[in-house]
């Protein structure tokens, strides 16, 4: 089974041990960060420094000028690393040590481009405004993140790609001093807040068979009760019926058609899943043709079409007719990792890879003493790789839990 750990540049560059000490863990692969969302970030044993503060969305290396000439939207570089190509200088330390190189590149979150570009980002049904997740909708967007991900992703000594948000990205995001917990919203509640009532997508809500003034009138008084701290109603519109809820995922969505009817909720879904699918093809397709033959290319996806965020929801059959695989949100218990692997497992086509990521990190609610056990679970379930989150934050306990796993397996 091929494990990979994830890591930042600056995890190994400035620290010559770190290359191997990764190696040592037991690991055939690394997927580095080579397009990257604003974060800080311990790194608990680089000789010369424990916090690194990205302060935006970045790149870490040269974007090429001809490629970005004369365009609005276009990646920022990084300016808190020395050189100009620190994933470059990571991944060659890395390939040094016998490891293989991934890129991971963050697509769809970028607070940097909505607050130099208010009109690319994701607007709910209040109007209010989500600097952080650019829309993707609108064609300027899907342009750009399109021949981000073919530059970031096929970067000199990578032998594959990791696309992350490759998709929607909605409310949910760990924001500086966060304050938005007062009022918790369950998974159709996060739903109906990450609606974009953009002009794009009112249009979009338009051709698929709605009126965009109704549906927002629709999820904003969906929302009302829970304002107010009472459970959310759905008024007079008809439920979703009487199917059967397999699991949480399912369980979400019916809620969603409980509270908007199941007419409208579908207008959202067949709006969102056209544009997210458009995009995802445009995106596998561009890397392929950047990075030539033999390249794999992965998207850190969810199986339920209405998911967004980090891991937005697919079409599992129809993104696994374009990539080589999926990595899988697998850190939660052993009947979450089961409902994902379940519902992708018929779709998988010859060749498909499935990777199941799980936290190793203790302090992030991993559990890296039950790597093992969890890993033999996914395995059964047909999970054919491990991901690793993630081996730069980790504390050198958790490595060690980690080491004697993988030495286990």
């Amino acid at each position: 089974m091929r494990t990979s750990a994830f890591l930042y540049p600056w995890d190994v560059v400035g620290d010559p041990a770190a290359a191997q000490r990764i190696a040592d863990l037991g690991v055939q692969q690394v997927t580095l960060a080579s397009a990257y969302h604003s974060t800080r970030a311990l790194t608990p044993r680089h000789p010369g420094h424990r916090i690194m503060a990205a302060r935006h969305s970045a790149v870490y290396y040269p974007p090429d000028p001809r490629r970005w000439a004369d365009r609005a939207l276009r990646p920022q570089v990084q300016g808190w690393m020395p050189g100009d190509d620190p994933f470059g200088e990571a991944a060659a330390r890395l390939r040094e040590a016998g490891l293989r190189v991934h890129s991971w590149v963050v697509l769809a979150h970028n607070s940097r481009l909505g607050a130099d570009h208010p009109g690319t980002s994701v607007r709910n049904a209040y109007g209010d405004p989500y600097p952080w997740a650019p829309c993707i909708a609108r064609q300027e967007v899907l342009d750009h993140l399109v021949d981000l991900a073919a530059e970031a992703a096929a970067r000199p000594g990578a032998e594959g790609t990791e696309l992350e948000s490759c998709g929607w990205y909605g409310l949910a995001h760990l924001h500086a001093h966060d304050k938005i917990s007062g009022v918790p919203l369950g998974g159709a509640a996060q739903y109906l807040m990450s609606l974009c009532f953009c002009g794009d997508c009112r249009r979009g809500y338009e051709a698929a068979g709605a009126s965009a003034v109704e549906l927002r009138a629709a999820v904003r008084t969906a929302l009302e009760p829970l304002w107010r701290g009472e459970p959310p109603a759905a008024g007079d519109r008809p439920a979703a019926g009487d199917r059967p809820v397999r699991d949480a995922r399912s369980a979400e969505w019916a809620e969603v058609e409980r509270l908007l009817g199941a007419d409208l909720a579908g207008v959202t879904l067949a709006h969102r899943a056209a544009v997210a699918l458009r995009f995802q093809q445009a995106a596998v397709a561009a890397v392929r043709e950047a990075a030539g033959p033999g390249f794999r290319v992965m998207l850190h996806a969810d199986p339920a079409p209405h998911r967004s965020g980090p891991n937005p929801g697919v079409d599992p059959q129809r993104i696994l007719a374009a990539a080589d695989g999926l990595v899988l949100p697998c850190t939660g218990g052993a009947e979450e990792r089961a409902e994902i692997l379940r519902a992708v497992g018929p779709h998988r086509r010859l060749g498909s890879v499935l990777a199941a990521n799980l936290t190793v990190v203790s302090g992030m609610g991993g559990r890296p003493g039950e790597l093992a056990a969890a890993a033999r679970e996914a395995t059964a379930l047909g999970a054919g790789e491990l991901r690793l989150y993630h081996a730069g934050l980790a504390s050198d306990q958790d490595l060690e839990l980690v080491r004697g796993a993988l030495k286990e397996l």
